[in-house]
């Protein structure tokens, strides 16, 4: 039987597969689910920046309101006041650890370093394995630089650890000018792990309502070569842990990102459309190729096929389709 062990952040998992930050790991109940249908670990849905700073500034006024303040009172978390969902947060993380032995990896949905990151210390302390940033800065705001948004990250990182010790995994986009020398760069900023990319919001257009409204929530099979391409690109060139993330839908796609280098590999939309069965048929398609072509463990083939092992390195830096196209008719 081939062996499907991977380390990933100083964690060892069962099997690469992770179901990535989503309404699949909103309650304790969901996560028990994944672990019992086979997933390596888990990413809990994400709690955003805001709901965490208009959290604390809410009961910083409910405090500050009242006629006489003790020290103490100013440790909200302590309130007793109707549950908040920073405050569901930390059940869910402490309701999922005790349900489950696979890691379980909180997540925050992040675009600043301002005032959210002393939370930090609260996911640590409520017993997450590690801490996934979902960072995603688009590049709109014309005062600022693309120094500006890059420096961004490494201050949103610098925050955190100072709070923190567990493993910090940064979940980023290729939105940025020089993304292989950005992640290069990250990989050196004491992150233990590499998330490409993070999946985000895409508008569109109603005609009828002329309103915006959104689209492509769901990846597709299709969607899978840009992390592809990436994986493999800065594998062997970081020094920190890589997963891949957005069209990987079954087993070959998963095969695919651990050759091109990824440590592991982060699934929602498959199991959104196929149920957490998927989970099952993703690594026994795994087991099998892997038997097949006679590896017994990952390390045997990760990597690979990526750029720095390749025989025809050239391949991941084309962009243009002329070769493709060349004997193309147009009918």
């Amino acid at each position: 039987m081939a062996d499907l062990t991977t380390k990933f952040l100083g964690l060892t998992l069962r099997n690469p597969l992770i179901v990535g930050s989503s309404g699949l790991t909103d309650s304790a109940k969901k996560v028990k689910e994944a672990e019992e249908a086979g997933a390596g670990a888990v990413v809990l849905k994400s709690l955003f920046e805001e709901e965490i700073i208009s959290e604390m500034e809410e009961a910083m006024h409910r405090m500050t309101s009242r006629q006489f303040i003790y020290p103490e009172t100013f440790d909200y978390m302590d309130e007793d006041e109707e549950e908040d969902s920073v405050r569901k947060y930390l059940r869910l993380i402490r309701e999922s650890k005790d349900a489950v032995h696979i890691p379980v990896i909180a997540s925050i949905n992040c675009v600043t370093s301002q005032k959210w990151t002393y939370f930090a210390k609260e996911i640590e302390d409520a017993g997450a394995d590690a801490l996934e940033l979902n960072l995603f800065i688009l590049p709109t705001d014309f005062n600022r630089s693309a120094a500006d948004n890059e420096k961004l990250y490494f201050e949103i990182v610098e925050e955190v650890k100072k709070v923190v010790k567990i493993p910090i995994l940064l979940k980023v986009s290729y939105y940025t000018s020089n993304l292989g020398q950005l992640l290069q760069k990250l990989s050196k900023s004491g992150i233990a792990g590499l998330t490409l990319f993070n999946r985000f919001y895409s508008p569109d257009f109603n005609l009828e309502t002329y309103q915006v409204i959104s689209t492509n929530v769901l990846s597709k099979p299709s969607d899978l070569h840009i992390s592809l391409r990436w994986i493999a690109v800065m594998a062997d060139r970081v020094e920190c842990n890589l997963a891949a993330s957005t069209g990987v839908h079954d087993g070959e796609a998963m095969i695919k990102q651990i050759l091109a280098g990824a440590d592991a590999v982060q699934v929602v939309s498959a199991f959104y459309k196929n149920g957490l069965s998927q989970i099952s048929v993703m690594l026994t398609e795994m087991t099998r190729w892997m038997e097949h072509e006679g590896y017994t463990n990952l390390d045997e083939f990760r990597g690979k096929l990526s750029q720095s092992k390749s025989s025809n390195p050239a391949a991941y830096e084309r962009v243009q389709f002329m070769k493709s196209f060349r004997h193309y008719i147009h009918e």
